[in-house]
């Protein structure tokens, strides 16, 4: 019998995999992820970016680079340490990012219309454990 974790786990990696499908980009998701972090912590280092999303700086670094590439993010020097740059969304990252976030939140939507009102109450609670959750060491 499955355990409440691994129920948990099962379900959050499903609605993860349905919630991809309704993209329409060439994005990756490590690529759309980055883009949502540069977006919510503003400007910052590429290190930064590596520690928010829990993977190795030299992956990161690659990711912004192709993003870069791609006219979505820009890199400028570091105010206090000329040997670092901070890199943050540029107009186009911004756009493309809200695009992708409304197509996938319209499909939720819908989805969650179908829901009664006690359950959607009890998913805005359950997201803010999620964000515990992943968040934790």
């Amino acid at each position: 019998m499955p355990t409440d974790a691994q129920k948990l786990a099962t379900s959050v990696a499903r609605l993860n995999r349905r919630l991809r499908q309704e993209r329409h980009s060439a994005m990756t998701a490590t690529q759309l992820s980055v883009l949502g972090t540069v977006r919510l912590m503003g400007p910052c280092t590429p290190s930064q970016v590596a520690h928010r999303e829990r993977v190795s700086p030299p992956s990161v670094t690659r990711t912004i680079g192709c993003l870069v590439d791609d006219g979505l993010i820009l890199r400028e020097p570091h105010p206090d340490d000329g040997r670092q740059v901070l890199v943050r969304l540029s107009d186009k990252g911004e756009d493309v990012l809200a695009e992708e976030r409304a197509r996938r939140d319209a499909w939720l939507d819908r989805r969650m219309r179908d829901l009664s009102a006690d359950e959607r109450a009890l998913l805005r609670k359950a997201s803010v454990l999620f964000d515990r959750l992943s968040e934790s060491e």
